[in-house]
């Protein structure tokens, strides 16, 4: 299938490591030009480097920004320079790293804001500074305009011990169903991505913490996980990766408002 993706120009949050790290590097397999960003600039000039070599591609058709996304001028300031340097932008990508594990009895009211900010003001900031430059990608002479938001299973089915992750997520399902029913008409597609549990640094340190607390070994915490799929394992990051890449694509074309789930069959409800 082609994606129609060949020298689009796509923002990638948190891509350092990990899930969004991974997306990434599948769209520039596919042709786009891509920003990245990261709080720490040694972490994101390395991924940069890695990231070119790995899909092969000339160095800049990658650009390494830092900007902690919960600070809303610096990413304004990250699309901006994004929009500038290839001088259009077609995807947004919002990402972020979970909060910390814990029951409700263990978080403050500073640990909840802090949560929110992560993970839900940080997207609607996202969001905010890349639609001026959305909507101009809509109406070019090749359009394309997508948002995608990585939020978590948990948003559709909560996980015992993520409080501040179960509460964050979902509000980031409510602000992108909001949002696609306001830019549709624009052509800017708006969706979800959720992935469940998948083999990133994030999932080692995840099933540390609830190995200590519940006296388990890391191999008996993942393998509860993978029993909790209908799949039987946990996800590789490229599989989460190439489901995004779909849903930014050019075919995904008539697909906004959708929470999809990439996570092995774990979420057992019908919708």
């Amino acid at each position: 299938m082609h994606l129609g993706l060949d020298n689009r120009v796509a923002f990638v949050a948190g891509a350092s490591s990990g899930l969004g790290r991974a997306t990434a590097r599948a769209l520039l397999l596919e042709g786009c030009r891509v920003a990245i960003c990261s709080r720490s600039s040694e972490r994101i000039q390395c991924a940069a480097m890695d990231l070119a070599r790995e899909a092969g591609v000339p160095d800049d058709r990658i650009l390494p920004l830092v900007c902690d996304v919960s600070q809303e001028s610096m990413v304004r300031a990250a699309l901006e320079r994004t929009a500038q340097h290839f001088g259009q932008l077609n995807i947004l990508i919002t990402n972020a790293g979970g909060p910390p594990t814990g029951t409700v009895e263990d978080f403050s009211a500073d640990d909840w804001r802090s949560a929110l900010e992560l993970n839900l003001v940080s997207t609607i900031n996202l969001t905010r500074a890349a639609l001026p430059h959305l909507r101009r990608a809509a109406c070019g002479d090749n359009p394309l305009a997508r948002i995608l938001m990585v939020t978590s299973m948990s948003a559709k089915q909560p996980v015992p011990g993520l409080y501040l992750s179960n509460v964050s997520r979902a509000g980031v399902q409510g602000f992108a169903k909001s949002l696609s029913e306001e830019v549709g008409v624009e052509g800017i597609t708006v969706n979800t991505i959720l992935p469940g549990y998948t083999r990133t640094d994030r999932l080692t340190h995840l099933s540390e913490a609830l190995a200590e607390r519940k006296g388990l070994s890391e191999d008996d915490i993942e393998a509860g996980w993978a029993d909790q799929a209908a799949l039987k394992r946990v996800g590789r990051e490229e599989e989460f990766a190439a489901a995004a890449v779909f849903l930014v694509s050019e075919p995904a074309a008539f697909i906004t408002g959708v929470a999809l789930p990439v996570d092995g069959g774990a979420i057992k409800g019908l919708l």
